[in-house]
């Protein structure tokens, strides 16, 4: 079963992971129409925690972006998001 999601209905995220997606969204001040995508996944680089969490922004137009947090779902707050989001590149962002 995929991290962050209930056991018992796991299509059901986890209240969590909601709450990372709505601070994510008004962050960014996205619209309804782009996906915010979280997930947990375990990390198997040298020097790297257990768990990393990767944020990923898919509007409808316009490329995707994408943050990784080195550290669980869980143990994100506000602020954590608020350091990557606002002032880190995303991944595979080029400049102009």
């Amino acid at each position: 079963m995929p991290l962050g999601f209930r056991p018992g209905n796991p299509a059901t995220p986890s209240p969590r992971l909601r709450e990372l997606k709505e601070t994510v969204r008004t962050l960014l001040d996205l619209d309804e129409d782009t996906a915010v995508v979280i997930r947990q996944l375990t990390c198997t680089e040298p020097g790297c925690p257990p768990l990393e969490t990767v944020v990923a922004v898919l509007p409808m137009n316009g490329p995707a972006r994408r943050w990784t947090l080195h550290q669980p779902s869980d143990e994100i707050t506000e602020d954590d998001l608020k350091a990557v989001l606002l002032t880190t590149a995303p991944e595979g962002a080029h400049s102009a």
